[in-house]
């Protein structure tokens, strides 16, 4: 099974949104079928086969997220991420800001899906192949 330190370098190779669907790719390869990301920090939770899980450290300090979502600017922020404009710490923060608690990404179903505080679907995206 794949380890978090594989993951890890294949996630240095990561510069922008832009470069997300190699690393989707690469990780699917290693036997990762789904991810869960919390904005809090950037801790990581992956999951393999046969109830397999690892779990990455805190990337940053801890994040405040707001309570209050705004979807629409999400979005403006997810495109602007998507095109290459902003690193992943800026996406980060931008996520924080709009009320995005969390994204999961199901690579049986290519999609990540955010989420707000409350749990609830804010965005399903199709990850492109």
């Amino acid at each position: 099974m794949f380890t978090v330190e594989q993951i890890e370098q294949a996630h240095e190779k990561v510069k922008s949104g832009a470069d997300f669907p190699k690393y989707i790719r690469e990780i699917k390869e290693m036997g990762v079928i789904a991810f869960e990301t919390w904005v809090v920090d950037s801790h990581t939770n992956y999951f393999g086969n046969d109830n397999y899980q690892s779990s990455s450290k805190s990337q940053y300090e801890e994040l405040s997220i707001s309570g209050h979502t705004n979807r629409d600017a999400f979005i403006q922020y997810l495109k602007i991420h998507q095109k290459g404009e902003t690193d992943y710490f800026t996406f980060c923060m931008h996520c924080a800001e709009t009320g995005i608690e969390k994204w999961i990404v199901d690579l049986e179903r290519m999609t990540c899906t955010y989420f707000d505080k409350a749990g609830n679907e804010i965005l399903v995206e199709k990850i492109p192949s």
